[in-house]
């Protein structure tokens, strides 16, 4: 189950590895917009609306939970590296008990703060019922959606990214049939949309954690990696926590951009919900970049090959900037019918989504070359440099852009739009000049 990938080609081993990431993030995304898509044939604007916040809320959750894990999976890969065994065997022990406690703690505290959280985002009136359901039903699957991505962090921090895309196609199909039964013949609406995808993760857990018993970890874990070890401990901390924050510092900005849209009526709320679940799904690639990155730029971190990891992020800033070039110009050209296929006879909701999606799309472009850099900095357990400009990206440009130009331009979407790429490209700015400063500093390589 182990892999070396110290060795070898650089580039192969970076698509080796990446490519089951992207199908599994392809996998879970799809069937995200599975839940929008067939809500979308059998409902109105309400629920799509509330499907889409809803489905906003426990996205924001899960890249939270995906970056705290981000920790475990260096830490992991740099012990494999530096040929440490019993130390990714205590990283792994002490990421079970770290988010054991967090998800206990969070189902508890979504669950008092379902009211809190729809009335922050400016839910529409007319959605508001069936997004509660949504959530509320998602809170109660929090145990779910963390232990799935715990394990799966585990698996790649061991050099293994297929296991965990076998794991979410089981939570697809399961998704994906529930969807059609809950949604259509039962009329279950949002809720049944929620309902679908916690089965499926509770059914992706079960087998993540047969899968887990079966394997040959190659790292022998007892009951005393089952205790807190503070060094440990702090190091996942130290990686995880950061990239937490910064992941939850873009979902906030997602959700004001959302409350924003959301103020606009209901056909705005329904556009914008729309586009973003398209975004989601083209920042698949960025996004497996940063995971596959951190995990291959780790271990030959440990190893001490530096050279050998600075070629991994080259390579990821390259494939992410390419793919962002193409994703832009396809849905320039298909704007209207890649909006149709998530929108049954609602011409409004239509035009405004074509308007927000040919502005936001060239996020894509941009946005590869920090989420790569991020990878990187993590990698090299300089997550706060992630971080911080993450914050100065969604505090100097991403808010502000997208609240002035709601106000500027109430009769179109397209400026607001802009915004998100705006806050990208100033993110791959920041990026570049700490890059250059740690490198001159000598602080990349400790």
């Amino acid at each position: 189950m182990q892999k070396d990938l110290t060795k070898g080609s650089v580039l192969r081993n970076l698509i080796y590895f990446s490519l089951p990431y992207l199908l599994s993030c392809f996998l879970q995304t799809f069937y995200g917009l599975t839940d929008l898509f067939i809500t979308g044939q059998f409902n109105g604007a309400d629920t799509i609306s509330a499907v889409s916040i809803g489905s906003q809320v426990t996205h924001m959750l899960t890249v939270i939970i995906v970056g705290l894990a981000m920790g475990t999976t260096v830490i992991i890969s740099r012990a494999i590296g530096s040929k440490k065994p019993d130390l990714a065997a205590r990283g792994i022990g002490n990421t079970i008990l770290l988010f054991a406690l967090f998800s206990i703690f969070t189902t508890i505290l979504l669950l008092l703060s379902a009211d809190l959280i729809i009335a922050a985002i400016s839910t529409p009136v007319e959605a508001v019922s069936e997004t509660k359901k949504y959530l509320m039903i998602c809170f109660i699957g929090v145990p779910f959606i963390t232990a799935y991505n715990v394990i799966s962090s585990i698996f790649r921090g061991l050099g293994d990214s297929k296991s965990p895309m076998y794991f979410v196609a089981v939570a697809g199909v399961i998704n994906i049939i529930l969807d059609i039964l809950f949604i259509g013949p039962l009329g279950m609406g949002a809720a049944g949309a929620a309902l679908a995808t916690i089965i499926a993760q509770a059914a992706s857990v079960a087998f993540a954690l047969f899968s887990l018993r079966r394997a040959k970890l190659g790292t022998p874990l007892s009951r005393q990696d089952l205790r807190f070890d503070r060094n440990v401990l702090s190091s996942i901390l130290k990686v995880g926590l950061p990239i937490a924050f910064q992941d939850g510092f873009i979902q906030i900005s997602f959700l004001v951009i959302t409350a924003i849209a959301n103020q606009r009526g209901v056909i705005a709320a329904a556009s914008v919900g729309i586009v973003e679940k398209i975004i989601c799904f083209l920042f698949l690639v960025p996004s497996a970049m940063l995971s596959s990155i951190s995990a291959i730029a780790a271990q030959n971190a440990g190893a001490g090959q530096h050279k050998q990891g600075a070629k991994v992020l080259r390579y990821g800033i390259t494939i992410c900037v390419s793919f962002g070039l193409l994703a832009a110009v396809i849905c320039e050209i298909w704007t209207e019918p890649i909006l149709q296929l998530f929108v049954h006879d609602d011409a409004a909701v239509v035009r405004m989504g074509c308007q927000y999606l040919r502005a936001y799309v060239f996020d894509c472009v941009f946005a590869g070359i920090h989420f790569s850099f991020s990878g990187y900095f993590c990698a090299y357990r300089k997550a706060f440099a992630s971080f911080i400009q993450n914050l100065l990206s969604i505090l100097l440009v991403r808010i502000p852009g997208a609240y002035l130009t709601s106000m500027l331009f109430p009769d179109t979407l397209f400026p607001m739009g802009l915004a998100a790429p705006a806050g990208s490209l100033f993110s791959a700015l920041v990026c570049v000049l700490i890059y250059s400063y740690l490198r001159k500093k000598h602080l990349l390589y400790e």
